[in-house]
C-alpha cells in the first residue's frame, strides 16, 4: 500500500544524517518567529508519539488554528530542498547539475562569457568524473546558446568539433545503457528465480553472457563503468551458477577498480558495498572464514551517510561476522554477537528493505535454533511467513519455510508439519523448479524417526550417498550455503548436537586468498 505524504515526512526526518538536520537547523534559525513547520518536525524528530493520529492531535494542540495537511506539505519541500543544497556540495552528480541550472540563469541574464565558462568548467568536470550525461547535457546546451547568438567568432572546424563530442557522448550513453540493461535483466532473474539449480537453467543464462561480452568488447575498458558494470555482471553471473571461486576472482578485480577510483564513487557508495558484500559471500562459499576479515574491516571503514543506508551497512557487516560463527555451529557466539547489535541493528528492523529483513530473520532463527530455542525462532520467523504477500517473490522465502519446517519437527507439531509440506510441495509443482534437498528434505520431515540407535544408524547409511550427492552437486551448494540441512538430518540421525556436525564439517580451511 502506498505511503500518505505524512508517513514519507516521517520516514525522511527518522533517516536524515547529523550534518542534514544540523544544516536544516541552520537554515531555519534565521526565522524570527517559531514557524509550524519547525514544530512538526520537533514533534516528529523527538518521536514522543509513536501513530500519525497522536502526531496529528500533538500539532493541532500546539496550533490550533495550523491546516495540518499543508504544514506537513511545506515541511516535507523544505526537508527535500536543504537536502539538495547540501549535496551540491558533496556529491559530483549534484554539483554538475547544479552548475548547468546556473549556466541557464546567466544566459537568461545576458551573461553570455561567464554561461560559456559556466559550461566549459561543467564539461571538464563531467570527464573527469565521467559523467556523460553531464557532458551531454552541457554540450547540447552550448550548441543552442552558440546558435541563439549566431555563432560569435566560432569557425566551422570548431562547430564540427563540438558536435562531434556531443555525438560520441550520445554514443557512449547508449551504449553504457545496454550494459545496465543487461545486469539489471541478470539481477531480475535471480531475485524472483533464484540461482541456477540445473545445468539446463544455467544455459539459459548464456544469451545475456555472449550478449554482454560482446558488447563490452565495443567499449573501452579503460573506462570505470565499463569495467564496473562487466565485472559486476560476470561476479553476479558466476556467483548465480555457483562458480565461486572464479567470482571471487572477478570480485577481487572490482574492488581493486573501486580503491583505484574512489573519486568516481557514488554518494551512498552502494556499488562499491555491493563489492565488498560479494567478496564476502564468495569467500564464505568457499569456507574461507579467515579471508573475510579483511573485508568485514573495510565495511566498518565505509562512511556512514543516511540512517537507512547506515542500517543497511550495519546489517551486512553483522551478517558476515555471524556466518563464520554460525557456518561452525558455534551458536553461543552468535547469541553473544547478536546482543552486541540488538540496538543498532533489531530495533532498527523496518529501515531494511524486505530482503534483508527476510535474510535478518532467517539467520536469527538459526541461531535460536542452535541453541535450542525452538518457540522464539519460530516466533522471529513469523513475522515473514505471515506477511507473505510482501515476501512470497523471494526465492528465500522457500527456505525460510524450510526453516520453519526444522522448528515445528522440533516442537512436534505433527499437524502443522503435514500442512505446510502440502502447500510447499504445491509451490514447487507450480513452479516446476526446486532444489533435490527440498525434496529430500520434505521426504524425511514427514517420517517418524526410529525409535532405536540401530535403526536410526541403518537409515542413515541408506540415506549416505544421496546426502553426499547433494554435498558435491554445484547447484546444490546454492542453498546448503544458506543452511547446510544435510547437517542436520544427519545429527538427527546420530542423535548428535548440530553443533558437532557443523564444526567437523565447515572447520577453517588452511591459509587465505590473497585479497589484492
Amino acid at each position: 500500500m502506498k505511503k500518505t505524504r505524512f508517513e514519507s515526512l516521517v520516514q525522511m526526518i527518522h533517516s536524515m544524517s547529523l550534518p542534514e538536520k544540523k544544516t536544516f537547523r541552520q537554515m531555519v534559525g534565521r526565522k524570527k518567529a517559531l514557524p509550524d513547520y519547525l514544530i512538526l518536525y520537533d514533534l516528529i524528530e523527538k518521536g514522543s508519539e509513536d501513530t500519525p493520529a497522536a502526531l496529528r492531535q500533538a500539532f493541532l494542540s500546539k496550533r490550533p488554528s495550523a491546516a495540518f495537511d499543508t504544514t506537513v506539505k511545506y515541511l516535507f519541500e523544505i526537508l527535500l530542498d536543504t537536502m539538495l543544497e547540501l549535496r551540491k556540495n558533496q556529491d559530483s552528480f549534484f554539483y554538475l547539475f547544479n552548475k548547468i541550472l546556473k549556466a541557464r540563469v546567466l544566459f537568461e541574464k545576458s551573461l553570455f562569457d561567464e554561461c560559456f565558462d559556466t559550461l566549459n568548467n561543467v564539461m571538464a568536470q563531467a570527464e573527469r568524473y565521467e559523467n556523460y550525461h553531464a557532458l551531454l547535457l552541457a554540450n547540447r546546451l552550448e550548441l543552442d546558446y552558440l546558435l541563439a547568438l549566431n555563432f560569435p567568432n566560432l569557425k566551422e572546424q570548431e562547430l564540427l568539433k563540438k558536435q562531434f563530442r556531443l555525438t560520441e557522448s550520445m554514443k557512449y550513453i547508449r551504449k553504457i545503457n545496454e550494459q545496465s540493461s543487461l545486469y539489471e535483466i541478470l539481477k531480475h532473474r535471480v531475485v524472483y528465480k533464484g540461482y541456477a539449480r540445473s545445468q539446463k537453467e544455467k544455459n539459459e543464462l548464456n544469451d545475456l553472457i555472449y550478449s554482454e561480452l560482446s558488447l563490452v568488447a565495443s567499449l573501452s575498458p579503460e573506462n570505470f563503468e565499463v569495467s564496473k558494470l562487466h565485472q559486476l555482471f560476470q561476479s553476479n553471473y558466476l556467483i548465480s551458477v555457483g562458480d565461486f571461486k572464479s567470482a571471487l576472482r572477478s570480485y577481487y578485480e572490482l574492488n581493486n577498480l573501486f580503491e583505484a577510483n574512489k573519486h568516481l564513487w557514488s554518494n551512498p557508495p552502494v556499488y562499491y558495498l555491493y563489492t565488498l558484500e560479494g567478496v564476502l559471500e564468495s569467500l564464505r562459499s568457499i569456507h574461507n572464514y579467515e579471508g573475510m576479515r579483511y573485508f568485514t574491516d573495510q565495511l566498518m571503514k565505509i562512511e556512514r551517510h543516511s540512517a537507512d543506508f547506515r542500517t543497511l551497512l550495519t546489517c551486512v557487516a553483522f551478517l558476515y561476522q555471524l556466518f563464520p560463527l554460525l557456518d561452525r555451529g558455534n551458536f553461543a557466539a552468535c547469541d553473544s554477537l547478536m546482543d552486541q547489535y540488538r540496538e543498532k541493528l533489531y530495533d532498527k528492523f523496518q529501515m531494511l528493505s524486505h530482503s534483508r529483513q527476510a535474510e535478518l530473520c532467517l539467520y536469527t532463527s538459526l541461531v535460536l535454533f542452535g541453541n535450542g530455542k525452538y518457540q522464539q525462532a519460530h516466533r522471529f520467523l513469523s513475522q515473514i511467513i505471515v506477511r507473505g504477500k510482501s515476501f512470497y517473490y523471494l526465492p528465500l522465502y522457500r527456505t525460510i519455510r524450510l526453516v520453519n519446517l526444522m522448528i515445528l519437527y522440533k516442537l512436534g507439531d505433527g499437524e502443522l508439519i503435514r500442512y505446510e509440506i502440502r502447500s510447499i510441495r504445491r509451490d514447487l509443482v507450480a513452479s516446476e523448479k526446486g532444489y533435490k534437498i527440498e525434496h529430500f528434505m520434505l521426504k524425511f520431515l514427514i517420517k517418524q524417526l526410529p525409535d532405536t540407535k540401530r535403526k536410526r544408524e541403518k537409515l542413515y547409511e541408506k540415506y549416505l550417498p544421496a546426502l553426499l550427492d547433494l554435498q558435491q552437486d554445484p547447484f546444490e551448494m546454492q542453498l546448503l550455503r544458506i543452511f547446510d540441512f544435510t547437517a542436520w538430518i544427519e545429527a538427527m540421525l546420530k542423535q548428535q548436537p548440530l553443533a558437532t556436525i557443523l564444526r567437523e564439517r565447515h572447520a577453517p580451511i588452511a591459509g587465505t586468498e590473497n585479497p589484492g
